[in-house]
């Protein structure tokens, strides 16, 4: 699906952006290891880096249901006053709260992120007091993020199942024996708030562009924002939009998946920007990650675990934007090439009128 010409554009930031078409997988088929959709997904991963996953059906929907459940709860928490959802900070890497301009923002140097975060761990929510901010620790939302977490860990081992059974993997060597359920990883449900331009500034813009520190992305979001650099023979394409469907996730490779892959797959360069700069934006970000001690080699030829790249990669992320600059590029980006410039900063301070997206 590599494309040199997108087939639509939208207009954003006074200038026509590409949409890049996303290939379509039907998780029904998946967890049927229905061998034309096993190809399919394969192919995905590795021409593409990501697909968007269909969960309408009888196994997928309680996942749409769950995710209307926790989008309530995500209003809920992000309303709350900055103390309460400040409680207990961040913890580590991939628990607790960031507010909005912990790290570099969508356009690089000058700018810093326009989102807050909670981000809960699998690990964590299995222990029997998890360390969640006050105003959702109770039975009932516990309840509700441990269904969120099993639902999205099911989803994502039957995609790294399928990815398995592909690539002709067996026994020990399938993807599935270095992400077992009792064994300690950066698994995350993260939970991002984008705020309106009126509160950020035009400083606090966005997510920056990267690739995930995971096996695989499951990412809910129905609101515009999302933009990826599809991967090309001489270089990535021009940053674009993805389009948002009905009934249907989005999915990344990250860098633990491609590194284990023998850089076979496409890790997914992308980044989030204010489509409509006036609108509250809210995603659900799933990051599956290998256990803490599995060892692959990583894009520089280094052997590393899982853990040591999580822990280096987030540093990288969090560093002021001078360090960023001199780190290797497998930092942010895991070694995926890309070619061209992006637009160096937004066109207009504040608020431009809403943007309507295409029908």
């Amino acid at each position: 699906m590599a494309q040199t010409k997108p087939e639509k554009t939208v207009e954003w930031q006074g200038r026509q952006v590409p949409v890049w078409p996303m290939r379509t997988i039907n998780y029904d088929l998946l967890l049927s290891q229905d061998p034309e959709e096993v190809d399919k997904v394969l192919k995905a991963c590795l021409e593409d880096g990501y697909f968007q996953l269909n969960l309408d059906s009888i196994d997928g929907r309680r996942m749409l249901e769950d995710r209307e459940q926790l989008l309530k709860l995500m209003n809920r928490f992000f309303d709350a006053p900055l103390e309460k959802k400040n409680e207990y900070g961040l913890i580590d890497s991939h628990l607790g709260y960031e507010p909005v301009g912990n790290r570099t923002g969508a356009f690089g140097a000058g700018s810093k992120d326009g989102y807050e975060m909670l981000k809960v761990s699998r690990d964590e929510i299995q222990q029997g007091s998890p360390r969640v901010p006050s105003p959702i620790k109770n039975s009932g939302d516990l309840h509700q993020l441990e269904q969120v977490i099993g639902s999205c860990n099911t989803i994502t081992k039957v995609i790294l199942a399928a990815l398995s059974t592909g690539l002709g993997l067996a026994g020990k060597d399938r993807f599935e024996n270095s992400h077992r359920n009792d064994r300690p990883s950066a698994t995350t449900l993260s939970m991002m708030h984008y705020l309106p331009a009126e509160v950020t500034g035009q400083h606090k813009v966005g997510h920056q562009k990267h690739t995930d520190i995971s096996s695989l992305t499951l990412l809910f979001s129905d609101q515009w924002g999302l933009q990826v650099r599809p991967p090309g023979e001489c270089g990535a394409l021009e940053m674009g939009f993805v389009e948002p469907k009905k009934n249907c996730a989005f999915v990344h490779v990250g860098d633990s998946l491609r590194f284990a892959s023998g850089m076979k797959f496409q890790s997914c360069i992308h980044r989030v920007v204010p489509f409509d700069p006036t609108e509250h934006r809210y995603s659900i970000a799933y990051f599956l990650r290998a256990e803490d001690d599995t060892m692959f080699m990583d894009s520089e030829g280094r052997y590393v675990t899982a853990k040591d790249w999580h822990d280096q990669k987030f540093k990288a992320f969090t560093d002021p934007w001078f360090y960023q600059a001199q780190a290797p590029k497998t930092m942010i980006l895991g070694g995926m090439i890309e070619a061209g410039a992006d637009d160096p900063e937004p066109v207009a301070a504040y608020a431009p009128p809403p943007v309507q997206a295409p029908a």
